[in-house]
């Protein structure tokens, strides 16, 4: 277990964040166990036929018996939604004793790989060698994997944040964090991390902590070493949404009578969404939606509110009525 205690300044430092080299990194498990993320398979088969052998040998190496990854790879975010530019630059930087202690920590059983093997020796060299190569392996990995869809993957997690930020304004700590994962627990200003390779507890003392939700993440994912700044990724909402097909068109009465595109957004809308988010389920554009969003709100079928930056739609009671199972396969390429 690996333990977060958390003081009252901490609390109000906690925030959220984007990265994309978390989600780079996070996704190489995808690569080397399929089995265990079955909502991933068709990203999976969409990249693997692109990948360089070689950079896939590498990076899937990094991944440990259990899972873990080498810290180093996961900078904390200096800003909120910082380019995988500007965090790969953070990596290139890793001293070398960084580099074999992170590598070391992330396999504390078992042998390593050949192509991480002369990492534990002790000497800077090969510390400085796989470091770069992991790093350009990096930058192609992202501009063929991850780089093609991060619009969408981003559009996800930010949709996740406005939900996590409506249960902090509802409950506070202990909602935020009472279903993001089975294994996070909140008691007495602690946050406990269940099922982890460490074991831990890391007094926060000002330094506040940062969460960051993530498409290929499958439970909580703090640093491996009580080293690192405080840090939680954790799987965010929404992502069997990523990768599923477009619906097919039907020719339900409702759609008769509000026409597809308004069927098929008003089918949706059984949670709070903004519009950046309804506009990337249907694959349109925000100002699209807002134009059937204006009919629907003033017909009264769709309720909203605002949450921060965003305004939230949610179907109203009389949606609920006029909404019908058949309603949800109206074609989103209908919508614009």
């Amino acid at each position: 277990m690996i333990s977060f205690v958390l003081g009252v300044e901490d609390l109000a430092d906690t925030r959220f964040g984007i990265s994309p080299i978390h989600e780079t990194v996070l996704s190489f498990r995808v690569l080397r166990e399929p089995g265990l993320y079955a909502l991933h398979l068709p990203w999976r088969r969409s990249v693997l036929g692109r990948l360089d052998a070689l950079d896939a040998e590498l990076l899937t190496a990094l991944v440990g018996p259990d899972r873990a990854l080498p810290d180093f790879l996961t900078p904390r975010p200096t800003r909120f939604a910082a380019t995988f530019e500007e965090e790969l630059t953070i990596v290139r930087r890793t001293p070398p004793g960084i580099v074999r202690r992170d590598v070391l920590a992330a396999y504390p059983r078992g042998r390593l790989p050949d192509v991480l093997r002369e990492i534990a020796a002790d000497d800077d060299a090969p510390a400085l060698a796989l470091r770069d190569a992991v790093c350009a392996a990096l930058q192609r990995y992202w501009d063929v994997a991850i780089k093609p869809t991060w619009p969408q993957m981003r559009l996800v997690l930010e949709a996740d944040m406005t939900y996590r930020a409506r249960q902090l304004a509802l409950g506070g700590a202990r909602l935020l964090f009472a279903d993001m994962h089975p294994n996070l627990r909140w008691h007495d200003g602690v946050l406990h991390i269940d099922k982890m390779i460490g074991r831990h507890r890391v007094v926060v003392s000002g330094r506040g902590l940062l969460l960051l939700p993530s498409v290929f993440a499958h439970k909580p994912a703090p640093p491996v070493s009580p080293e690192e700044p405080p840090l939680l990724a954790y799987p965010c909402r929404g992502v069997a949404t990523l990768w599923a097909p477009t619906p097919t068109a039907d020719g339900a009465a409702l759609t008769s009578l509000l026409g597809a595109p308004r069927t098929r957004l008003l089918g949706l809308l059984d949670e709070p969404l903004p519009t950046v988010e309804i506009a990337r389920r249907l694959t349109v554009t925000p100002s699209a939606v807002s134009q059937h969003l204006r009919v629907l709100h003033a017909t009264g079928l769709v309720s909203r509110a605002r949450d921060g930056r965003h305004v939230l739609y949610r179907r109203s009671p009389l949606g609920d009525q006029l909404v019908a199972p058949a309603s949800q396969s109206v074609s989103a390429a209908e919508v614009g």
